[in-house]
């Protein structure tokens, strides 16, 4: 069912016209995740170390957690069309400055710029969507959520067969300028239709088995949330299945070359297969739970994933490595996708921004667990499988607090 109403302009808009441009806002900020492309080529023009060119992206992933997490309250109280503006401004203002940094040569302003500035823009762009969506789809929160965040699986893969061939034609700073005026302009695009829904709007009924399966809890603010074990039991979850699935996306091709004998070329198209199945599981679990539920979609996500990281580190054919890979992929996805629906059925939409705001900050620190796990048991022992052992160890934990979840008393 479309449902159309209007805006402060008095000018008619559709709800899946907000999708689109969520959709379109995701894909632009997701091409963050395949900044590797980028890496070799300034480290070789300007001789900078792995080190130095790494910390932009450290920055990014950092400030784009520390971002969605303090600025969701924003997209509640001055409006997802304002956030998504000034977040529109900021990317498309840090990816131009990563072109004058290159220019200048200049580390620092790399740094600020795209990992500072783009972050923060990143964060709050990211937010903006998923807080919107929910309340302009409650009938098809977990489809229309899992649509918007598959786009920022997918920017990366997009980005990362766009970007080798407009490098060579246009050089490397232009490439940064180029990516920073289409970025600016498609994302000024989208942000003009990011609106919430107005007051008084009637969204259509929720389908009876996704009530079901869903059932809505009290509407809370975020204060209220904070003080019951549901939110912390989310956050947990979500902890949990991104430290597992981070921790293999982070060391996938080392990984490959090392257990089943693949070439640095084929390891790099298995993380690009192994990204569109992390896209796809964003929809693809995002959609089952509308059907079956948002806590049986992540009891079957944690529970599948235990005997795969189990097996994978004795894993020796090629095939097998990939289709086991593809799968976690897409559970980490799933997670991603997932969550926000869980959060909306658990806490209301009033504050949406406010609260899942908070539970992206489980992103952030697993974005730092994951990896730093795989390194040091890494250099320990020689090899990933402890790391992997360990992943599927903390995935029982995260299924067992799942198995305990059980939603607040429904809406009066």
């Amino acid at each position: 069912m479309t449902q159309r109403v209007a805006r402060s302009t008095a000018a008619p808009i559709n709800r899946w016209q907000v999708a689109v441009s969520g959709v379109v806002m995701q894909v632009i900020l997701g091409t963050v995740y395949a900044w590797s492309v980028f890496k070799t080529p300034i480290m070789k023009e300007l001789g900078w170390s792995n080190t130095e060119v790494g910390l932009a992206f450290t920055l990014v992933i950092l400030f784009i957690g520390l971002s969605a997490a303090f600025g969701g309250r924003f997209v509640d109280q001055a409006g997802a069309r304002k956030v998504a503006t000034i977040a529109a401004l900021l990317f498309g203002a840090g990816t131009l400055l990563a072109g004058l940094a290159l220019v200048l040569e200049s580390k620092w302003l790399l740094w600020l710029g795209y990992g500072i500035i783009g972050g923060i823009g990143n964060g709050l762009g990211y937010i903006t969507p998923v807080a919107v969506l929910v309340r302009w789809f409650p009938d098809k929160r977990g489809f229309i959520t899992g649509l918007a965040v598959m786009g920022f699986g997918f920017g990366a893969a997009i980005m990362g067969q766009i970007a080798p061939l407009v490098m060579p034609a246009l050089g490397l700073a232009n490439t940064f300028f180029a990516f920073g005026v289409l970025f600016l302009l498609v994302l000024l695009w989208a942000s003009r239709n990011l609106e919430n829904p107005p007051a008084g709007w009637q969204a259509p009924a929720p389908a009876k088995p996704a009530a079901k399966a869903n059932p809505v809890g009290r509407a809370l603010d975020l204060s209220a949330a904070l003080g019951t074990a549901q939110f912390y039991i989310l956050w947990a979850i979500m902890f949990i299945n991104i430290t597992a699935g981070i921790s293999l996306i982070s060391n996938l091709s080392p990984m490959a070359q090392a257990q089943v004998g693949l070439t640095a070329v084929t390891a790099g198209t298995l993380v690009f297969i192994t990204s569109i199945f992390n896209g796809l599981g964003r929809i693809f679990w995002a959609a089952l739970s509308d059907r079956i539920g948002r806590r049986t979609v992540f009891i079957i996500l944690l529970a599948s994933q235990i005997p795969l990281l189990i097996a994978l580190p004795g894993v020796g054919s090629p095939v097998l490595f990939a289709v086991i890979c593809c799968y976690i992929l897409s559970c980490y996805g799933g997670g991603f996708a997932t969550m926000p629906a869980f959060a909306a059925d658990t806490f209301g939409t009033a504050s949406m921004g406010s609260i899942y705001g908070k539970i992206l900050l489980a992103w952030g620190a697993a974005g730092v667990v994951g990896p730093m796990l795989m390194e040091f048991v890494q250099n320990r022992t020689g090899a990933f499988s402890t790391a992997l052992y360990i992943g599927a160890g903390l995935l029982a934990v995260g299924l067992l607090l799942a198995l305990a979840y059980r939603p607040p008393a429904p809406a009066r």
